[in-house]
């Protein structure tokens, strides 16, 4: 018989309703794995097994009396650069260890409305400004569970390590840059980044551009739709907010309406990068995939590269935003607890203008416009995620911290584009090498058509293009 965790999480939520598991049961079975597994994952910053308990035992009463709700009795981490009332939320950073907001966010609203059970809040890098994440609040890296001794990206790992080794069944997640996108593609999951305002965040760490944007990581694409449609209603005050037509459950449901013109690359994008040949292959048996599956798929060269003066203005952007994050939450007095990287960035941050800042922001306008330009006949984009394998421990820091955003980039630039162009984007898993180690593949949709793409990656999904490759633990 299988084990809970080892079920979907729209089977889980299947078996809460019809009485077969309580939500206690399931909320101390995962609290269960998260005591023996994550001291050597790092996935959690905070565990809360007494509020966890209490909030599935008023689950439990809700069910037992009738009550339905979408996620109603099920465990669920957050990421924690976004407030949840009464859990202790860092930010990732010690210099806020012992914050505990008084209100959610306006999407952990949505999710403790949808009835799910918040166990904790899963790890990030500090103010969400790495694609590495090792923060001094936990003393830890987070890794991947499918090799310890690299990391689970950033700066969503902590989400990421914790579906992958079944800490979690599904988690709450941001991307600014790639942030859901490449923990996703290390730990061989699923991670999506909807379409500009489909979510509005109310976190004050939200980018000054308006490209960070939350969304799911999970098992599964239908898993992943589950929570999407729960966290896909923006705010009334959101400028860029929208509703889609119809709900993403359904749509993964469904095939495509038709069979889609595809764009493929496996340029990394970024100077003079080698590509590596295991993200070639997962980009290469997609791409074939694809074209069994009726698909017109044809390579183009890759629309823009993170040139010079792309590099610079990203470096502004993150200076400017993890600036503005510090000057906002953290005390002076307590700013000697940042990390190097983070007083780096906030140095930088200091010294720039608006002109500076507005500059910045031109170039990174044009760069996402050479890429609409070129997708604009098209309805799918397929890259890569990262240009190689989940990154060795130290990896990023090993030139000092002013060699820390190129190193960054290097592994990291087939992502940020989307971020900038408002479009949506799911990783999804390719294999897993002779090493053990994962390898994913980036679809990038039309705007506002996020149902489309969820559509295609389900397809890619029931067509068998990956297998349930699981980590070492998740079997203990």
């Amino acid at each position: 018989m299988s084990e809970p965790y080892e079920l979907s999480a729209v089977a889980q939520l299947a078996a809460l309703r019809a009485g077969d598991v309580s939500s206690r049961e399931l909320t101390e079975h995962y609290l269960g794995r998260i005591e023996k597994f994550d001291g050597g994952l790092g996935a959690f910053t905070t565990v809360a097994p007494d509020l966890a308990l209490d909030e599935a035992a008023r689950a439990d009463h809700r069910i037992a009396r009738g009550e339905s709700a979408p996620l109603l009795g099920l465990p669920l981490g957050i990421k924690d650069l976004y407030p949840a009332a009464g859990l202790r939320t860092t930010f990732g950073s010690a210099a806020l260890a012992e914050f505990r907001p008084q209100a959610d966010t306006w999407t952990v609203g949505l999710l403790r409305q949808a009835g799910a059970v918040l166990v904790g809040k899963t790890t990030t890098a500090e103010f969400g400004a790495t694609c590495f994440t090792d923060t001094a609040v936990t003393g830890r890296p987070t890794v991947t569970p499918y090799d310890p001794t690299r990391y689970a990206s950033g700066s969503s790992a902590g989400a990421a390590a914790a579906v992958a080794a079944g800490l979690l069944p599904l988690a709450h997640a941001g991307d600014g840059a790639g942030s859901t996108r490449t923990p996703a593609a290390t730990c061989h999951l699923v991670g999506v980044k909807p379409s500009r305002g489909l979510l509005s965040s109310s976190v004050p760490l939200t980018s000054l551009a308006g490209t960070t944007i939350e969304g799911p990581i999970a098992r599964t694409v239908g898993d992943a739709a589950l929570l999407l449609d729960v966290m896909a209603r923006p705010w009334n005050g959101d400028p860029d907010g929208w509703r889609p037509d119809d709900n993403f459950a359904d749509a993964v449901e469904r095939l495509p309406a038709r069979p889609l013109r595809v764009a493929v690359w496996t340029d990394p994008g970024f100077g003079g990068a080698r590509q590596h040949p295991e993200v070639v292959r997962a980009v290469e048996r997609t791409a074939t995939r694809l074209q069994e599956l009726g698909h017109d798929v044809r390579e183009v060269r890759i629309p823009a590269r993170c040139d010079d003066p792309v590099r610079s203005a990203l470096r502004t952007h993150f200076a400017a935003s993890v600036h503005a994050a510090v000057r906002s939450l953290v005390p002076p007095g307590r700013r000697e607890q940042l990390l190097p990287y983070t007083r780096y960035l906030c140095a930088e941050g200091e010294a720039l203008s608006g002109a500076d800042l507005f500059a910045a922001n031109r170039v990174l306008a044009h760069y996402a416009s050479a890429f609409l330009t070129a997708l604009a006949g098209f309805d799918v984009a397929l890259t890569p995620v990262t240009n190689g394998p989940p990154v060795p421990l130290g990896h990023f820091e090993a030139g000092g911290v002013a060699g820390i955003a190129d190193a960054m980039l290097a592994w990291s630039a087939p992502t940020p584009w989307a971020n900038w162009t408002g479009q949506p984007a799911v990783a999804l898993p390719s294999h897993v090498d002779g090493d053990g180690l994962p390898y994913g593949v980036q679809l990038v949709g039309r705007r506002r058509d996020d149902a489309s793409l969820l559509a295609l990656a389900a397809q890619l999904e029931t067509s068998a293009l990956w297998t349930d490759v699981h980590p070492s633990c998740w079997d203990e």
